[in-house]
Parts: structure tokens; sequence; C-alpha cells
């Protein structure tokens, strides 16, 4: 196990000096017998707020807050660290319960997003916030290289309601349809219905709003609504 997380280490650039808080941060709360990555997943959450925050408030002088924050969801969502826990082949090192490895768990976006937050904070645990901030920003570099006006990023319900608004149409339902799992891994299932439109969309995610949003950037998707701002 040490070995293969020296190569995801590698992967991190970023060398441990107690190897065994990466070795928590990949433990799921469903791998039982171990302390699992809980904790550490709320400190990394935190961490990379203030990381890419900051980063965005020096880099954009101009720019005002509605956006930074807008630009800043965008960077810490759930969906942009899924895709760069991808990168890191992160859900190959992930420990999961039998349950979680049977359902596909390790290539689960939630799962990956916490495992990815739980290794920031295993990196400033063990490193410091300038040897984890400097990891962040060499993670996020093509991102925040974006040069004169951030993209004016919206969340999908945000996007779905403000087109639905400019054309004096009902706003959205979202109906939770099920509520499945156990009460501290519960999965929502979610349908987004417009008034109008014969076909409902689903979403589901470990949260209603997670799964609310998904729902939302379905029917956008549906309306053919573009993710340009």
């Amino acid at each position: 196990m040490k070995s293969d997380l020296t190569v995801l280490a590698q992967s991190l650039e970023y060398r441990f000096n107690d190897i065994r808080l990466l070795e928590m941060a990949l433990n799921h709360r469903s791998f039982r017998g171990y302390k699992n990555n809980e904790r550490l997943e709320f400190l990394g959450d935190a961490i990379l707020n203030f990381v890419i925050a900051s980063a965005l408030f020096r880099r954009n002088p101009r720019t005002r807050e509605g956006q930074l924050s807008r630009f800043r969801a965008h960077l810490v969502c759930g969906e942009t660290l899924s895709l760069l826990a991808q990168h890191f082949k992160l859900g190959m090192y992930l420990r999961l319960g039998a349950g979680e490895l049977k359902t596909g768990g390790a290539q689960r976006d939630s799962i990956l997003a916490d495992g990815m937050e739980a290794v920031v904070a295993a990196i400033y645990l063990d490193g410091g916030i300038a040897a984890c901030e400097s990891c962040i920003l060499n993670w996020y570099a093509d991102k925040l290289a974006i040069s004169g006006k951030l993209p004016d990023f919206k969340d999908p319900k945000t996007r779905l309601q403000e087109y639905l608004q400019a054309r004096k149409l009902s706003l959205p339902n979202y109906v939770i349809l099920a509520v499945e799992g156990a009460a501290h891994q519960q999965i929502f299932k979610v349908a987004c219905t417009i008034d109008g439109v014969d076909q409902p969309t689903m979403g589901q995610g470990s949260g209603r709003r997670r799964a609310e949003q998904e729902a939302a950037q379905h029917m956008l998707q549906y309306l053919k609504i573009s993710d340009e701002p």
C-alpha cells in the first residue's frame, strides 16, 4: 500500500513526511476499523476555499465580489474536484467498504470530491499552509490563468431560473422522488419539472441541493441552453 501511495504522492507533486496522513485521507467512512477521512474533508474544504479565494482576489483586482464568488464556487465544486481526482486516479487508491466497492463507489463523483478535499487537508497537516497552497495552485494553474474578465459562472439552478424569468415563465419545480441509503450515506433523487415542458429531468446526489443542481443541469441541456455565460 505504501509503495502505491508513493506513486500517488509523486502525481500530486508532494513528498509526505508522514505517509499515514495520506492513508487516512483515502479511508472512506464505509471502510470499517480505520480512522476515516470525514474530519479531513471538513478541513480540506476550508483550506481549498481560502487558497482559491485568495488567488482569485490577488489576480483579479478589478473583478467584483459576486463574480469572484461564483468563479470560486465553480473551482471548488464537487464536479471540478471529481475531475481533479480523476486526473490523479484517486479512485484507485481509495479504501472503501464492500458495499461501496460493489456499487462502484470508487468512481462516484461525490466520493472522489470528498477524497480530494481530504488529500488537501493531509498535505496541510504534513507540510503546512505554504506547501499546501503551492500544491493547490499548481493543480489549478490552467484554470487560474484566465486573463481579463473572469467567466460569470453561475450554478445550474440559478441559470435555469434566470432563463425562465427573462421569458416571464413559471419557475421550475423540484420534487424529491426518493431518499436511499443509511442516514449518514443518503442519496437523494430529484425531478425537475417546468410548465409547458413535457419531459422532466432527473438528478441525484449526496444531498438535496446537489441532486437539484444536477436535475437543473439536465434541464438546461434538454432546453439546449449553453453553459457559456
